[in-house]
């Protein structure tokens, strides 16, 4: 093992697989660990139980030797005691069973479906410095695949409680983004994750949901008819295994799978201290993009979105365009801009816009009235009033000049 595990964490890392066998010789191995110490699919499933997620200890020995040898180094006795501690609960193979009696699978690094992009998690870390840390697998229910899902997908994020403002917005753009063929990604949460999500489904998009708890679990329960949609039409996920409640640690870490697996993560609504600016943040230092919505300054629902614009450098996004532009790689071509607005006196020059405004709508004014009118000299108004005849906006009448027609 390299030194860089060295006095990681709390120090009992150090160490952790020196001398273990390829056995745990002498030791009292828990019988539903049996199987996973010698297949490598089982000791991630394993791992997923053993260690929190965002286990930045967990993921470097993980990464570093395998979940086999490192599930190895625990049941040893070498590994830090939070894991020993879990080594009786641990059940890789009925946990696989729970699943299946769900319609969920494993997937691991190293599998096609595999989303490369949370791997970005290596090599990032945390406002403290602590590595934000790769989950040793995902738990899937549904039928998108997640490599596909992370090579186009925005994440729309936000508050619960969300205000009529927030939820019609965020239908907006995850509608928006959903027929431009985004998979749009939220938390399956109340508010504006779940406006994002039956509206992207409401338009026959790809949505996916990653989840705090277990993918055999419905939370909020409010919620269990749109996650049950999602499971027959897009996707949920988790890091954690089946059965596994959620806690406000696990809202916090799943809020890193959100950002990585996504292109950019956009914060429609949020209150000053939202969770949903920790999306933002993991986002940031994976370095993604990341937009915000602005809402009505008087709002503290979005107080935490203009926060991200003037303290953290968000983009500020507006509608699926923008956030499409955004999100997008370099040289794609977006949909064209709304329809403005014409008024009469647009395209002009200065000179032709003075002159035309001095113009009367009834009578007839001189030149002599309009070089005094429009502040200019006889030669300008006369070359204007050329122009402004050309393009129907100017006519001549008996004694001098006047606008054609009513603005």
């Amino acid at each position: 093992m390299s030194g860089a595990l060295s006095g990681s964490v709390d120090g009992t890392v150090t160490g952790a697989v020196t001398g273990a066998t390829s056995r745990a010789v002498g030791r009292s191995v828990p019988p539903g660990l049996r199987p996973a110490m010698d297949d490598e699919r089982l000791a991630r499933a394993a791992w997923s139980r053993l260690a929190e997620p965002g286990d930045a200890a967990a993921a470097a020995l993980v990464g570093e030797v395998g979940a086999a040898l490192a599930l190895e180094a625990v049941v040893t006795g070498r590994g830090p005691a939070r894991w020993r501690s879990r080594l009786q609960d641990v059940d890789p193979v009925a946990d696989l069973a729970t699943a299946r009696a769900v319609g969920a699978r494993l997937v691991v690094p190293g599998d096609e479906e595999w989303p490369a992009t949370l791997d970005d998690l290596a090599h990032a870390a945390a406002g403290d410095g602590r590595p934000l840390g790769v989950p040793a697998c995902l738990w899937v229910r549904g039928p998108l695949r997640l490599d596909a899902v992370a090579a186009r997908s925005a994440a729309l994020v936000g508050s619960r409680a969300a205000t009529g403002y927030g939820e019609h917005v965020t239908a907006e753009l995850a509608a928006g983004l959903a027929d431009r063929g985004w998979a749009v990604v939220s938390g399956g949460a109340y508010g504006i994750d779940a406006a994002a999500h039956r509206a992207a489904l409401a338009v026959g998009g790809a949505s996916v949901a990653v989840l705090a708890c277990g993918v055999d679990r419905s939370y909020p329960s409010g919620n269990a008819a749109l996650l049950a949609r999602l499971a027959r039409e897009g996707a949920v996920l988790s890091e954690v295994p089946p059965g596994s409640t959620p806690t406000r640690w696990r809202f916090l870490e799943r809020n890193r799978l959100i950002a990585a697996l996504t292109g950019g993560t956009v914060v429609v609504e949020a209150t000053w201290r939202s969770g949903a600016l920790s999306t933002a943040d993991r986002a940031e230092r994976l370095l993604r993009p990341v937009g915000a919505v602005p809402g009505p300054v008087t709002s503290p629902a979005s107080a935490g979105c203009h926060r991200l614009l003037r303290e953290r450098g968000a983009v500020c996004v507006t509608g699926p365009d923008e956030v499409a532009e955004l999100l997008g790689r370099v040289g794609e071509v977006h949909a064209a801009p709304p329809p403005q607005e014409v008024r009469f006196f647009d395209g002009l020059s200065a000179d032709e816009l003075r002159v035309a405004e001095s113009l009367p709508l009834r009578g007839a004014a001189t030149t002599g009235r309009l070089v005094r009118d429009a502040g200019l000299d006889e030669g300008s108004v006369r070359a204007a009033l050329g122009r402004l005849e050309l393009a129907g906006l100017a006519a001549r009448d008996e004694g001098g000049w006047r606008l054609a027609r009513r603005p």
